[in-house]
């Protein structure tokens, strides 16, 4: 009778070991399935300001550049005034 008594304890032992095991299984899966979202949406978020980045990058130089030339205008000008050049 000990030994049926034993084997019913093994079974039920092994069965809520199981049951855990599965449940930490889920928990694992969910786990990381939350992680992976969350470095996905990091990635794109990164990815996105990276593209700001670039076109603030790309506003400063075209505007730069315009000085840039409305600066050697002027001077051209400046010349043009000082020679005597400037009358149409």
């Amino acid at each position: 009778m000990a030994n049926m008594q034993q084997s019913y304890n093994a079974g039920q032992t092994h069965g809520e070991t199981q049951e855990k095991a599965e449940e930490w299984m889920q928990s694992s899966k969910e786990t990381t399935q939350a992680a992976t979202e969350k470095a996905h949406e990091a990635a794109d978020s990164a990815g996105q300001t990276a593209q700001q980045n670039k076109d603030e990058a790309a506003g400063f130089l075209q505007q730069t550049g315009e000085q840039m030339k409305n600066m050697a205008q002027g001077a051209v000008d400046s010349v043009k005034h000082t020679l005597g050049m400037d009358k149409k």
